[in-house]
């Protein structure tokens, strides 16, 4: 099973490292800005950091990675930020395009098959441990960073990677209330993730 969804979120990634590049050639852009351009986005991070946590325990479970990914906090971090993914395109982004052909089915994959199966495993397969209410608050440096990465990425290069945070069209006042916004969000849900661990763990030992 963590074999089939390791394969399932690489293909996503390397469907999308290809259309964007090709995007970039199309528009007369360097394959350099095609890449620039594909790791500025929240969904590509998430998704490379859950192929990260699959791919790692399998293949070197002695490594220090493959330890920190079994770590139960850790699972349930990835688990709450893709879950985010999900359900952040589909209340917010879903509606302001409409991908044909590849890209359609790398839009699949990347906001619904990964995110999905990605919960149902952490629910089914990974041990939840004793997760802390605190938790949220410690992954939520996760967003914060990309958020401080992506307000300078666009500085730099003038693009921004999603209209809620696009300084050159709302201005970073309106910028920063709509990201205070999703990481107050993102808290939100990695207390439910924490809830639910909580639930499982408690399930399990009777």
């Amino acid at each position: 099973m963590t074999g089939v969804l390791a394969g399932v979120a690489s293909a996503g990634v390397l469907l999308q490292f290809y259309l964007s590049l090709r995007l970039a050639s199309a528009n007369g852009q360097s394959l350099a800005f095609g890449v620039v351009s594909y790791f500025g986005y929240f969904t590509i991070l998430t998704n490379l950091l859950v192929c990260l946590a699959l791919a790692l325990p399998l293949l070197a479970r002695a490594s220090a990675g493959g330890r920190l990914f079994e770590r139960p906090s850790v699972a349930a971090g990835v688990a709450t930020s893709i879950a985010f993914v999900g359900l952040a395109y589909h209340l917010l982004l879903r509606h302001i395009w409409a991908p044909q052909g590849l890209q359609w089915l790398a839009d699949v994959l990347l906001h619904y098959a990964v995110p999905a199966s990605y919960v149902l495993y952490w629910w089914f397969a990974l041990p939840k441990g004793a997760l802390r209410w605190t938790d949220p608050l410690v992954w939520s440096a996760y967003p914060g960073v990309y958020l401080a990465y992506a307000l300078a990425r666009g500085a730099a290069i003038g693009s921004y990677p999603y209209p809620f945070i696009d300084v050159s069209a709302i201005g970073y006042g309106q910028a920063m209330i709509n990201a205070l916004g999703l990481l107050i969000a993102y808290i939100g849900l990695g207390l439910v993730v924490v809830s639910l661990g909580k639930v499982k763990a408690r399930y399990n030992k009777e």
